[in-house]
């Protein structure tokens, strides 16, 4: 059974950084694409990045520049690398990824950033 646990959340000011981590099993990750996704209060949830087996990650354009997904594949585990965090970046995050037409989420974690 494919599990994704997310960590890394918390409470940081404006300016400050993070870094989340999306622990997977039951699948592996270097043969999956893999996705960060975040949903705020009120609003719906929305894609922050992205990271293929193959090929170029992408960004959200409110987070280029900010953020860096990245991948351990001996640990099976996904990053987002969080700087520069602006109040806007509040919200629970999600990693994601899609197995044959089903897809998978963990609990998300949450992200706040003062002013």
């Amino acid at each position: 059974q494919v599990q994704l646990v997310e960590s890394g959340g918390g409470l940081v000011q404006a300016g400050g950084s993070l870094r989340l981590s999306c622990a997977a099993s039951g699948t592996t990750i270097s043969t999956r694409f893999m996705g960060w996704y975040r949903q705020a209060p009120g609003r719906q949830r929305e894609l922050v990045a992205t990271i293929p087996s193959v090929g170029s990650t992408n960004y959200a354009e409110s987070v280029k520049g900010r953020f860096t997904i990245s991948r351990d594949n001996a640990k099976n585990t996904v990053y987002l690398q969080m700087n520069d965090l602006k109040p806007e970046d509040t919200a629970l995050y999600y990693c994601s990824t899609r197995i044959r037409g089903t897809s998978y989420w963990g609990q998300g974690t949450q992200v706040t950033v003062s002013s």
